[in-house]
């Protein structure tokens, strides 16, 4: 049965993985132009990231998987962002599904690995979709936006309501489909920044999804998902947005670090031809880079100590309170907006050679910027959640 492959091939240690990624950063930086020029990271990119190992780090073991602490996810993550910020968004969402295939009713990580456990999932969960409640599942239909690294997936993951509960409160679940289940609509994704995701339209015509094909929100929420009964490592017990949320902000740190570098450089040639002043004179640049490189650690080591505290509770089989959740929640909503303003901070202050697109600090810059359009990364919308749980109260977003 294909569930036995790869069980006793010995997994890379989380140092071997992080080193690869490491590594991988002069290739992807080579890549880059051309992958923010064809909209989508090269499929050659995508086999190269499967052979490093880096999509089975939270991947179960029954299906070949690591099941590593999530903070070896993220680090592997912010090393490839630093080479091409897309790559690394991609990484990130395309990364974090096989955690959340796990947390589904135990046959869908059946039908999604039984036969390809490299077989990667993209997914969009903006509720758009169209659900009919039917014997045995649903069918669904809609048209979802955002759908990143898409043309590389044989399977997809799209958010919708159910409202046909009998009375009881809307249902909100995300359907697993595959391939020949939906379209990928070209065309659909043309944008200043993170150009390369090929976050792509997605399109359904109403088609059956059985049961064991969806996931409910309120389990993950409440940490009680269907699937912990076959993948019952304490990996599996921390709340799925926790790691969601963390998956769409941590490539900021590796696309800021890439516009640091290249501030550094632009920093120590450039001379202004009007005022003949060298800029590795300047105070204010100088000390706008040391900001940036500060407050870039102090924010990568409360990430870090978040996932150890949430393992922390995982390994204990205990409940992660729900203000601590709230603030971690808060926390991965800001970093974006404060690596944008910290970049800009360092644009600002480079003049003319700042300007060009063939300037290595330009498409971080605009990637960074794109970024924070996502939802997960508006503090706006998490800020009552955190005053409300210190308060006793219960979260307004379940995404925490």
């Amino acid at each position: 049965m294909a569930t036995a492959l790869n069980q006793t091939a010995e997994a890379p240690t989380a140092e071997e993985l992080i080193e690869r990624a490491r590594a991988m950063i002069p290739t992807l930086r080579q890549r880059a132009r051309q992958t923010t020029l064809n909209g989508d990271v090269p499929a050659e990119t995508v086999a190269e990231m499967k052979e490093a190992g880096f999509f089975r780090v939270l991947q179960p073991k029954r299906y070949g998987g690591y099941e590593m602490h999530p903070n070896v996810f993220f680090d592997i993550q912010k090393q490839l962002a630093e080479g091409c910020m897309s790559t690394g968004w991609i990484y990130g969402v395309l990364g974090c599904h096989p955690y959340e295939l796990a947390l589904f009713p135990p046959q869908a990580a059946e039908d999604v690995w039984g036969s390809d456990q490299d077989m990667l999932i993209s997914s969009t969960y903006q509720p758009v979709g169209k659900v009919e409640k039917v014997e045995g599942g649903f069918y669904l239909s809609g048209r979802w936006g955002f759908s990143s690294g898409s043309t590389h997936c044989g399977w997809v993951l799209l958010g919708a309501i159910n409202f046909d509960t009998n009375g009881g409160p809307p249902d909100m679940r995300t359907f697993l489909l595959p391939r020949s289940d939906y379209k990928v609509i070209p065309g659909t994704w043309d944008v200043f920044g993170l150009q390369g995701t090929g976050s792509f339209d997605i399109e359904v015509e109403r088609v059956f999804v059985p049961e064991h094909r969806t996931h409910r929100a309120v389990d993950g929420f409440l940490c009680e998902n269907p699937g912990q009964a076959a993948h019952d490592a304490p990996l599996y017990r921390l709340p799925w947005a926790q790691l969601f949320i963390r998956s769409v902000s941590t490539s900021s740190f590796g696309g800021a670090r890439a516009a640091i570098k290249a501030g550094i450089e632009i920093m120590n040639s450039r001379v202004s031809s009007n005022t003949g002043k060298a800029s590795k004179a300047d105070p204010a640049l100088h000390a706008a880079l040391a900001r940036a490189i500060a407050e870039i650690s102090e924010m990568e080591q409360a990430h870090r100590a978040a996932f150890n505290e949430l393992m922390d509770y995982a390994e204990r089989n205990e409940a992660v309170p729900m203000d601590r959740r709230a603030l971690f929640a808060f926390q991965s909503s800001n970093v974006v907006r404060r690596m944008v303003d910290l970049v800009d901070d360092i644009v600002k202050l480079l003049g003319g050679r700042a300007v060009y697109m063939s300037s290595a600090i330009i498409q971080p810059w605009l990637d960074l910027n794109a970024a924070r359009a996502h939802v997960a990364n508006d503090p706006a919308n998490r800020t009552s959640d955190v005053l409300g749980t210190m308060a006793g109260e219960a979260p307004s977003f379940t995404f925490v």
